[in-house]
């Protein structure tokens, strides 16, 4: 039972993570237009966002190799919901 809940909890960090970082890139992508620094702006969410989501895996990895792979499968299931929430939005608007 505390396998599975250590699953389970380690599957929703890294679907949190996903969505900090995936989510980020799209708040700093609808921003870009409009930034007078736009390169500023690019590097700093892309080295933010990576130190975030590298420091949550580093903490999840010290927990074996299983916790590490379900938090790296929820990380790619935030990217799949994401581009199915916000790709299909994004292709309308440019119709």
């Amino acid at each position: 039972m505390n396998e599975i809940l250590t699953l389970t909890l380690s599957l929703i960090s890294g679907i949190l993570l996903g969505f900090l970082y995936f989510g980020g890139l799209w708040l700093t992508l609808k921003r870009l237009h409009n930034s007078k620094q736009p390169a500023l702006l690019t590097m700093s969410s892309l080295l933010g966002r990576s130190a975030v989501c590298l420091f949550g895996f580093y903490l999840i990895s010290g927990n074996g190799l299983e916790v590490l792979v379900f938090s790296l499968a929820g990380f790619v299931l935030s990217k799949l919901a994401l581009i199915r929430r916000f790709g299909l939005q994004a292709h309308m608007e440019a119709d």
